[in-house]
């Protein structure tokens, strides 16, 4: 049985740290868990392709098997709302 790919995308924050204790920590004998740290980037861009490939938006994110968690699902910042909010005005 092929192990399932686990791959967590950060930026080296101790927020993204966090989350890559937790997915090891859940991480059982059939996953491979695979950290990309966007901030340093790859030597061949593999992260940053799959960080595009798969929509991320913001960090941490969690794809699972090629395909990106939906908790991490998430549309990153919105400059619509940012104005809503206030900024600018």
């Amino acid at each position: 049985m092929a192990k399932r790919l686990v791959e967590v995308f950060t930026s080296g924050c101790y927020l993204c740290d966090d989350v890559v204790k937790q997915v090891k920590d859940l991480a059982c004998d059939n996953c491979e868990v695979v950290v990309y740290d966007l901030n340093k980037g790859c030597a061949t861009n593999e992260c940053e392709t799959k960080a595009k490939e798969y929509g991320v938006q913001s960090v941490p994110a969690v794809a699972i098997n090629g395909k990106l968690i939906d908790c991490c699902n998430n549309n990153g910042v919105n400059v619509d709302a940012l104005k809503s909010a206030g900024l600018g005005q």
